[in-house]
């Protein structure tokens, strides 16, 4: 049966990146963010970005590398703690941060992948989180709305994909990766291994390959431009 090669160069996936869309990336810290990608977006100088992940990375790993240079306009995160770029940035005015608690952003990147408008949760009630959210009252108990979370574009990394883009991932690099992958209009996959359709072992592949659109071929960490 005929199957859809999805992988394709690192140009030609930067092409759907473009300034002022929405990205979502999968990682914590720096492990299981997309290098190669990250670098090419840093390379190609995509301005405007809307964030949603994690964190902020560090200055020079992962998300981090697009924050520190200005390329984002906001970010939707749980902490940006370890980036202090992304707090100078912040505090300066020049990049938005909206912040909100891990676990409730994972769900709403779980119910933007999964077609919900929305999760409740009790967490942040009474604190500076429910500022301007709707509340709910359910059995006697309130709880806050917080909106789904979806994005034009979602890049993740893996260890290994088949040519239709069904993924492994590799134990902690794992991480939001495959949440954020369901999540993306258009999903991009930066893989270390790519092999032929029907070799992966079916009960190890936690992404299927219908959320994804792309598959790029991992270049690792090149550290050559670390510093530009």
């Amino acid at each position: 049966m005929p199957y859809m090669n999805k992988v394709v160069s690192l140009e030609e996936a930067l092409d759907v990146i473009n300034d002022g869309c929405t990205l979502m990336f999968g990682g914590f810290g720096g492990v299981g963010s997309p290098p190669t990608i990250i670098n090419g977006i840093v390379r190609k100088g995509v301005k405007n970005l809307t964030l949603i992940g994690n964190d902020a990375g560090f200055p020079d790993i992962g998300i981090g590398r697009v924050v520190s240079r200005g390329l984002a306009k906001k970010m939707i995160v749980s902490h940006i703690g370890s980036n202090p770029i992304a707090g100078q940035l912040m505090m300066e005015g020049k990049m938005e941060v909206e912040f909100s608690p891990q676990g409730t952003l994972v769900e709403r990147i779980r119910a933007g992948g999964v077609g919900l408008g929305g999760i409740l949760t009790d967490i942040g009630l009474d604190s500076m989180v429910e500022d301007g959210k709707q509340k709910i009252l359910i059995n006697g108990k309130q709880y806050l709305v917080e909106t789904a979370l979806s994005a034009d574009i979602s890049i993740v990394y893996a260890k290994k994909a088949d040519r239709f883009g069904n993924l492994i991932y590799e134990t902690s690099a794992r991480n939001t990766n495959p949440l954020v992958a369901m999540a993306g209009k258009c999903t991009i996959a930066e893989v270390e291994e790519i092999v032929e359709v029907g070799e992966l072992n079916p009960e190890e592949i936690i992404t299927p390959g219908i959320f994804i659109n792309m598959i790029v071929q991992s270049e690792g960490v090149d550290w050559r431009w670390a510093w530009e």
